[in-house]
């Protein structure tokens, strides 16, 4: 059975040129990069390579970027880093009700020690009201924490007002782009962002590698004792072969932006038309055109997702009812419920997310495959 794979909002393949760079870092290349031999200075070489890579694509300088783990340890380094550095200027923390678990849960776990947090509401497609984060703002207030893009309904936030606005007010401004990166271009200057979380595998990069975005003179505690690598900033031996790969899959992604773009945004729009013309009721959730290229998410009245996400694998497809971090919770969609949807169409929510290797036959195969189980389900 051939497998569709229409879930690049949750983990993307590892390209071909990625993992090639990243080989001789595993077995010839194995220096610690804080050694001062050869092999040791080679890997800190190509350390700075990947650093100069992930700066050139946001607009960035090489020093102000820093590798994790991956993107829920870059926004718990941004947003509680910046908390702990400016709990004496005040502890008021202004995020929206639809952000990834890494965010949401970094900032209740803020709470619990002592800080406030307010919880911008969003419209029907997901934007925050600008007005309301303006409305929220109070003397205490050191953090904004938006997210470029929704990882469940695509919306593109208006992140560049936002960002005017926290300035404006002397405001630290993050943003989780772990979902825009490689699907947006973007530059951290133009767009007024002093933090921005990425994540490696969500772009065809190797999974365990994350970094983090800080401007110049933004004030960060680290939040994790050890040694001094990353400038002081994240304890911990460098995992070089995964920093080589990310560095080469953003480099790649972007080389090749103009047509990969296109062709993410021409299946989602194919995919978005022939389902809307063959299943009538369904609800496309998020903005019709400020959303991700790659990212169609339908609502399905009275089917259940979980049923629905079965039957697909059946026939070799792939795809998810929402975030992938979100799925063992048990709860419903937190991003679907801010948005307003009622329970029956909440409930039967299918995101396909696309990417590279996707065809417009594997869309009319998804399509095809949707008119025949949907009926049934409903049923």
């Amino acid at each position: 059975m051939k497998i569709r794979y229409f879930d690049h909002a949750a983990t993307t393949p590892v390209g071909e040129n990625v993992l090639k760079a990243m080989l001789p870092y595993f077995c010839e290349e194995y220096g610690n990069a804080s050694s001062i031999y050869s092999i040791g200075r080679q890997s800190r070489k190509a350390i700075i390579e990947a650093r100069k890579k992930v700066a050139q694509a946001i607009g960035a300088k090489p020093h102000e970027i820093y590798f994790t783990s991956c993107g829920s340890e870059s926004d718990n380094l941004a947003i509680k880093g910046v908390s702990y550095a400016n709990k004496n200027k005040g502890k008021h923390i202004i995020t929206s009700k639809i952000e990834h678990p890494a965010v949401l849960n970094t900032c209740k776990t803020l709470e619990q020690q002592g800080f406030e947090v307010t919880y911008l509401n969003v419209d029907e497609d997901g934007f925050v009201d600008l007005q309301e984060l303006v409305n929220s703002i109070k003397p205490t207030t050191i953090l904004i924490t938006i997210m470029f893009a929704n990882n469940e309904i695509g919306t593109i936030e208006p992140i560049e007002e936002i960002g005017k606005i926290a300035h404006k007010k002397g405001i630290v401004f993050h943003t989780d782009c772990v979902q825009a990166i490689g699907n947006v271009r973007l530059n951290v200057n133009e767009l007024n962002i002093d933090l921005l979380s990425m994540s490696a595998h969500k772009f065809y990069g190797p999974k365990g590698i994350g970094a983090l975005y800080i401007r110049e003179g933004i004030e960060v505690e680290k939040i994790q004792d050890g040694g001094h690598q990353e400038r002081d900033k994240r304890a911990g031996t460098e995992n070089v072969a995964e920093i080589v790969g990310l560095g080469e899959a953003i480099d790649e992604i972007y080389k090749n932006y103009d047509g990969y773009n296109k062709k993410l945004t021409d299946l989602r729009d194919y995919y978005i038309q022939k389902v809307q013309a063959k299943i009538p009721t369904c609800k496309l959730n998020g903005d019709r055109t400020k959303r991700l290229p790659g990212n169609a998410n339908i609502s399905f009245p009275n089917v259940n997702a979980q049923e629905l996400l079965i039957e697909l694998d059946k026939k070799g497809i792939c795809a998810s009812a929402g975030s992938a971090c979100s799925s063992g919770s048990g709860n419903g969609s937190h991003v679907l419920t801010a948005i307003g949807l009622p329970i029956s169409l909440a409930n039967g929510s299918l995101r396909t997310t696309f990417g590279k290797e996707n065809t417009m036959e594997d869309v009319d195969f998804l399509v095809n495959s949707l008119v025949e189980i949907i009926p049934k389900l409903q049923k």
